[in-house]
């Protein structure tokens, strides 16, 4: 019955870390598909110019 429990408890670990890198992976993949919003700084690009 130990062993049971532990094979469950394995597999219920196993799907959960499976979905939460399927989750952020998900995550990654729409952040590289929006528009980004950044503020730019107008000091540094003359820097970079300079």
């Amino acid at each position: 019955m130990k062993l049971v429990r532990r094979f469950l408890a394995v597999f219920a670990l196993l799907a959960v870390a499976f979905q939460a890198v399927g989750s952020f992976l998900s995550w990654a993949q729409r952040q590289d598909d929006a528009p980004a919003d950044a503020w730019i700084d107008e000091d540094e690009d003359e820097l970079e110019d300079a």
